[in-house]
């Protein structure tokens, strides 16, 4: 269901239900910050709450409320948001918790959240457990405590499931303009999504930022990034803590290296959602996408009078998706007249201090440097706390160079607290982007470099949790064979006794293996480069009933895994990796979200550090990278055909010749029908 938030974040009237504390707050707060809307307090008990009469029943009020703020006990709350829906209210902040968030101590609360979702029925709800918003764009703010935002006429909206934080978060001192803070409880109805989807129709709304503890519906993701992307407010989001991983299904490597916080990024990254690691770079970040939206490029320009702030900016960029390129002919001509000869010019460059003090020689050589091919230029400017009147010279030139150039321009302070808040606001009002802390903003030129459309294709979804057994390898390479995977020539021996005979039928050399064990290798139940004869001494002494003789994939240039995996939380996990016996111990992998394009099974295989393997290292011939994209599409399409009773399936190693790609081992888990 698609709700309509309008009313209770844009609230003309707000009601208060409770006569406690966090209750007179709201008021208070919403007053402070000009609210020009109507407040009806109400209790029971009737009285004043503030300077407000109290109605002492919800049915008394002159009219439905948009938005209602409920201050009371869960019990209570569960009836007051009954009687609010049956009015046609536009929605209400649950402020009690002891509901499902409280399953662990109380056995109730489980059931009462259930009476609660009934009793809104289609009315929007925040919470429960849930500290409520501040709107400080119209001033409407049901929010029970203080912070410290400001009235806006435009700025950023902040989605936090933490109240604490989004408090914290408020007290920011960086002249980032926040719109809109919202906390989101337990989601029991309205889910983080949906609410971020809600802001994105306020026009006002330049950016939004998510603090995000896990993911619910995934479809409602799906589409508030299409709509996010539409409407060209773009996202990102600070992922903490760790999904609902299937951790103990460790049959293979693929589950291993698919755990954990795996399928979030691959999620985010799949909706095309920056992901920021820490609060200050989600601030900064923020303010960048507020100010310029998203880059063009991720080609930074970093400038400074010192050459150890220009030696710091290209050290922060080394390990980021970022680059600072070599000046072009026209950069270098424009900055060697401007600077003369005693000058190094280079990217990052350090301009020393003969032109300081000269606002229009300064402008002239920022200009020079930002260029249309430079995705944001950095000024490393840091205001001394004493007396900053000799800096006014670059605060103007950083305004002159963006007006003249109309190129993205951030001046950067090395530190947090060497950007005055004054400074930041005259910056920030000429179109200049004040970042605070240079690896904050590396980071955000990072994030804001990467926003794209998100994939279009919808996700397959991961069902619920089942029973899953794991089918033997010729049982597993059968079925993805059957969907075009390679595998090699085979028979299968159902006793000892008998492979003798069955390995005649094959061309040495060959690959002798114990059907029924997970991990062959750690239990002695694969052996290699065999002849005929020697597959039966083998199988003498291995620790199995039924064998699997192949005949050996030769000219191999390197091992790759493919594996998908189902995630609970984000769907189906597909990941590439370093194959063989040391896929863990290398760690190398690359993980996308099932269906994945073959252009984006390309783009992954290419970030493995292997990939140096597949291409011809050292001279030494590549591999057929199209027949490892077709075994790639094979594993995907028995996925998708199996999604119902798929829990995991593996290739590996998938051996990679100049010629083909054939599945070496080969392993599935899933339900029986």
């Amino acid at each position: 269901m698609t709700r309509d938030l309008s009313r209770l974040f844009r609230p003309r009237s707000i009601a208060v239900i409770g006569g406690g504390d966090w209750c007179r707050q709201v008021i208070v707060q919403s007053e402070r910050m000009g609210y020009e809307g109507v407040v009806w307090p109400v209790h029971p008990r009737g009285g004043a709450l503030g300077s407000h009469q109290a109605y002492t029943r919800l049915e008394d009020l002159p009219d439905a409320p948009d938005a209602a703020f409920i201050g009371i006990n869960r019990d209570a709350t569960v009836e007051a948001v009954g009687v609010l829906s049956r009015m046609g209210a536009g929605g209400a902040v649950c402020f009690a918790s002891g509901f499902s968030e409280a399953q662990a101590e109380d056995t109730k609360g489980n059931a009462l959240q259930q009476r609660l979702l009934a009793s809104a029925d289609e009315m929007p709800i925040l919470g429960p457990n849930c500290y409520g918003f501040i709107n400080a764009l119209d001033g409407a703010l049901l929010w029970p405590d203080q912070h410290g935002c400001q009235r806006v006429d435009r700025g950023v909206a902040i989605l936090t499931q933490s109240s604490n934080i989004a408090i914290n978060l408020t007290m920011q001192r960086r002249a980032l303009p926040i719109a809109y803070t919202v906390t989101c409880g337990n989601m029991a109805q309205t889910t983080q999504a949906e609410i971020a989807a809600g802001l994105l129709d306020d026009p006002r709304v330049t950016a939004i930022g998510l603090h995000v503890e896990g993911f619910a519906d995934l479809r409602a993701w799906e589409a508030l990034a299409g709509k996010a992307h539409a409407k060209g407010v773009p996202l990102i989001a600070l992922k903490v803590g760790r999904s609902a991983q299937a951790q103990a299904a460790t049959v293979s490597h693929t589950a291993s290296l698919a755990g954990g916080d795996v399928g979030a990024q691959a999620l985010l990254d799949r909706l095309a959602i920056p992901r920021v690691d820490d609060l200050p770079g989600f601030l900064e970040t923020l303010k960048l996408l507020h100010v310029t939206g998203a880059l063009d490029s991720p080609a930074l320009a970093s400038i400074s009078c010192s050459g150890g702030e220009a030696s710091l900016a290209a050290d922060t960029g080394h390990s980021r998706a970022v680059s600072f390129p070599r000046l072009n002919p026209r950069q270098h001509a424009e900055l060697r007249d401007a600077l003369g000869p005693r000058v190094a010019l280079a990217n990052p460059l350090d301009y020393h201090t003969y032109i300081w003090r000269d606002t229009r020689a300064m402008a002239r050589v920022f200009s020079a440097v930002a260029d249309p091919g430079i995705g944001l230029t950095l000024l490393i400017v840091d205001y001394p706390h004493t007396d900053a009147t000799d800096w006014h010279c670059a605060t103007e030139a950083a305004l002159a160079t963006r007006a003249v150039t109309g190129r993205p321009v951030a001046v950067v302070s090395t530190l947090a607290e060497l950007m005055p808040e004054d400074v930041a606001r005259r910056l920030m009002a000429g179109g200049v982007v004040p970042l605070q802390g240079l690896t904050e903003a590396i980071v955000a030129a990072e994030a804001a470099a990467v926003i794209r459309a998100p994939d279009p294709e919808p996700l397959l979804l991961p069902g619920a949790p089942r029973e899953t057994v794991t089918l033997t390898e010729a049982a597993a390479k059968q079925s993805l064979a059957a969907h075009g995977l390679a595998t090699p020539r085979a028979v299968i021996a159902e006793s000892r006794e008998a492979v003798t005979l069955e390995a005649a039928k094959l061309t040495p050399p060959l690959a002798l293996k114990g059907l029924g064990i997970a991990h062959k290798s750690e239990a002695g139940a694969v052996k290699l480069n065999l002849t005929v004869i020697d597959t039966g001494k083998e199988a003498a002494t291995m620790p199995a009933e039924r064998f699997l003789i192949e005949e050996m994939v030769l000219g191999g240039v390197a091992e790759i895994l493919i594996g998908i995996t189902r995630d609970p939380a984000h769907g189906f996990v597909l990941t590439f990796a370093a194959g063989g016996v040391l896929t863990e111990l290398l760690a190398d992998s690359a993980s996308l979200l099932v269906p994945a394009s073959r252009a984006s099974m390309a783009g992954a295989l290419a970030r493995l550090k292997c990939h140096a393997l597949l291409t011809g290292f050292r001279g030494k011939p590549p591999a057929n990278i199209d027949a490892i994209l077709d075994a790639a599409e094979a594993v995907q399409s028995y996925a998708l055909a199996n999604a119902v009773t798929l829990e995991e399936v593996e290739v590996n190693p998938l051996i990679c010749t100049p010629e083909t790609a054939v599945a070496a081992d080969a392993l599935i888990r899933k339900t029986v029908s």
